[in-house]
C-alpha cells in the first residue's frame, strides 16, 4: 500500500517566464492555492506532500524523478501561475513533468488541475500524457477521485467535476459544486509542506526596504470574482462569477502564523479583487490592527478604481496595507468600455492620489493592444500612466487568455494566436500578443516594451521614486532595466513606418 495520497506539484520554469527578469527582479511565489488544496484533503485525513518547482529551481525531469519516488496513489500538476491570468504559460513546465513522469512510469495517475486545464479539459486530456482534468476548483474533485483509486476502482463515472481518459477515449463528467464553507475545509494553507525559507517578494513590494524581500508569503482572503473582464480567465475553474470569503478571523489567525513562526513580513493577497466588498475589507483590517500587526507588515492586494472607498483607506494603512494594485487598464475610454471598464480618467487620476495622500503606494496595471486599439488610443494610456505616476507599473499586452471572452472571441473571429503555451507569458521570448484591427501583433508588442522603457526613464518618475524610497532603489530600477528582455517577434523587418519614427523619437 502507498504511503503518500496525493502529491501536489506546483509547475513552473522562472527563466522561461521572465528571461533574465527573474533572476533578482521577479518575486518568488509561494502556490497558495495548492497550498490550500493540502489543508482541504488534510482534513479529510488524506496525506499530502508539495513539490514546488520554480521555487526548488528544478528541471522538469528531477520533478518527474522526485515524483515517482513519493509513490503517491494520484499526482496533481496545480497548473496556476504568478499572477490570476498566468496559468496557460505553466503549462510547458507541467506538460513536461507529465510526459517524463510517463516515461519514467506510465501506470502513474496524473491529473491537472487550474485555470488553464479547466478552460480546455478536452485539448488538455488529448494533448497531455495525464489520465484526469479537474474542470473545478479541485480540492473536492480530488479527494472524490482518491477515495476512488484507494478501493481499487477503474470506474470513475459520477466523480463530479473529473474528465478522464482510458485507452484514448474521454469520457466526461459534470460539473461539482463550489465549496462554500472555506473556514470549515479550507483553513489557512499547509505552510510545513513548502520551502519557505526560497519565497521572495516583487521588487516593488519591498521598495521601502528593498534588501529585505524574504520571508514572503501570499495568501487568499476570497475565491473568485464577481466581474467578468474581457481579458480575464480568472473564473474558468469556478464556472461563472462568483465570490467568496473566509471570516476576518481566520485571515488574521494566518497572518499571525506567518508573523509568529515564519518571520514573514511582506504579505500579497491573491485575491483577484480583494478591495471591494465593505464588511470584509473593514473586517480584515480591524482583524489584524487589534491583533497589533499593522505596523509590522508590508501588503498588497488588488483593487479596482471603482471599488477603491475613501473610508477604506485609513483601515487599510493602519492594517499595514502599503500597495494597492489598480486594474487600469487603458487610458482612451473608448477602449476602456469595450473592455467593460466604464471609467473616466480623470476619476482614475483622482483615485490615484487619493490612495497616495492615505500612505499606500499604487502599482498601475496598463495593458496595450485591447481590441479597439490603435497607435493613438496606446498613446493616449501611456499618457495617462506618465501622469498617474504610480510608485510603479506593469504594461501588459493583450493576450487572449483560454478561458476569457478575448479568447473566444479570437477563435470565432480566427485572431492569430501563440503557436505555443510559453508565447501567452508576458515576459517570454515568444511572447504573441494580439493583434488589433490597425496593428499587428508585433507593432502592439514593441509598443509594451517602449512604454515600459519610457515609464521607468521618465524624469519625473525617477525623482518621485528617489524622494520616496532613496537612491539605491532608482538604482535597482536602472539594473531591471538594463536587463535584455529579446522578443521573437520585434524585429526591424516586422515594424510599420509608424513605428520606426516612434522608434527614433524615443531613442
Amino acid at each position: 500500500m502507498r504511503k503518500l495520497d496525493v502529491l501536489l506539484i506546483n509547475p513552473g520554469d522562472r527563466s522561461q517566464i521572465y528571461q533574465n527578469l527573474g533572476d533578482e527582479f521577479s518575486a518568488i511565489e509561494p502556490p497558495s492555492m495548492a497550498a490550500l488544496i493540502a489543508t482541504y484533503l488534510r482534513s479529510g485525513g488524506l496525506s499530502v506532500e508539495i513539490i514546488d518547482q520554480p521555487a526548488l529551481g528544478m528541471p522538469a525531469h528531477v520533478v518527474a524523478a522526485e515524483a515517482v519516488a513519493r509513490d503517491a496513489l494520484l499526482t496533481v500538476l496545480v497548473v496556476y501561475g504568478f499572477q490570476p491570468s498566468a496559468s496557460t504559460q505553466t503549462m510547458p513546465a507541467a506538460g513536461a513533468i507529465a510526459q517524463h513522469m510517463n516515461e519514467i512510469d506510465p501506470t502513474r495517475k496524473i491529473m491537472m488541475m487550474g485555470t488553464h486545464p479547466a478552460a480546455l479539459p478536452l485539448r488538455t486530456l488529448q494533448e497531455e500524457a495525464i489520465d484526469f482534468v479537474c474542470i473545478g476548483e479541485g480540492p473536492r474533485e480530488i479527494a472524490s477521485l482518491v477515495t476512488v483509486l484507494k478501493a481499487g476502482g477503474t470506474n470513475f463515472d459520477g466523480i463530479a467535476g473529473v474528465w478522464y481518459k482510458i485507452g484514448g477515449v474521454i469520457y466526461r463528467n459534470p460539473s461539482a459544486p463550489l465549496i462554500e464553507t472555506l473556514d470549515y475545509k479550507m483553513r489557512g494553507a499547509a505552510w510545513d509542506l513548502l520551502p519557505m525559507e526560497k519565497y521572495r517578494a516583487h521588487n516593488w513590494h519591498a521598495f521601502e526596504h528593498i534588501n529585505k524581500r524574504q520571508p514572503y508569503a501570499s495568501i487568499h482572503t476570497t475565491l473568485g470574482c464577481p466581474y467578468r473582464c474581457s481579458f480575464c480567465c480568472i473564473n474558468a475553474p469556478f464556472g461563472k462569477p462568483s465570490y467568496r470569503m473566509w471570516s476576518p478571523s481566520t485571515i488574521g489567525a494566518e497572518i499571525q502564523k506567518l508573523v509568529d513562526l515564519y518571520g514573514v513580513r511582506n504579505i500579497k493577497f491573491v485575491d483577484e479583487m480583494f478591495v471591494l466588498n465593505k464588511s470584509h475589507v473593514l473586517g480584515v483590517c480591524e482583524e489584524i490592527t487589534k491583533r497589533g500587526l499593522g505596523e509590522h507588515i508590508n501588503i498588497w492586494a488588488y483593487a479596482r478604481i471603482d471599488t477603491v472607498r475613501p473610508e477604506f483607506l485609513e483601515p487599510l494603512r493602519a492594517a499595514g496595507f502599503r500597495w494597492l494594485a489598480l486594474g487600469i487598464e487603458s487610458g482612451s475610454k473608448h477602449v476602456r468600455d469595450g473592455s467593460e471598464k466604464n471609467l473616466k480618467s480623470e476619476d482614475i487620476i483622482g483615485v490615484v492620489r487619493q490612495i497616495q495622500t492615505a500612505g499606500i503606494n499604487v502599482i498601475g496595471n496598463y495593458i496595450f493592444g485591447l481590441p479597439d486599439d490603435t497607435m493613438d488610443t496606446m498613446r493616449e494610456t501611456l499618457d495617462l500612466a506618465l501622469e498617474a505616476n504610480c510608485e510603479f507599473a506593469n504594461f501588459y499586452s493583450a493576450m487572449a487568455y483560454p478561458g476569457s471572452k478575448l479568447y473566444d472571441m479570437a477563435r470565432k473571429n480566427d485572431w492569430s494566436l501563440p503557436e505555443n503555451w510559453s508565447g501567452y507569458s508576458q515576459h517570454s521570448f515568444d511572447t504573441t500578443p494580439l493583434p488589433t484591427e490597425t496593428l499587428t501583433s508585433a507593432e502592439v508588442l514593441w509598443f509594451r516594451d517602449m512604454a515600459f522603457r519610457a515609464y521607468f526613464t521618465n524624469p519625473t518618475y525617477q525623482a518621485m521614486v528617489e524622494k520616496k524610497f532613496g537612491s539605491e532603489v532608482v538604482a535597482h530600477l536602472m539594473r531591471m532595466l538594463a536587463q535584455p528582455l529579446p522578443r521573437k517577434l520585434v524585429g526591424q523587418q516586422n515594424l510599420g513606418s509608424e513605428i520606426l519614427e516612434l522608434e527614433r523619437n524615443f531613442q
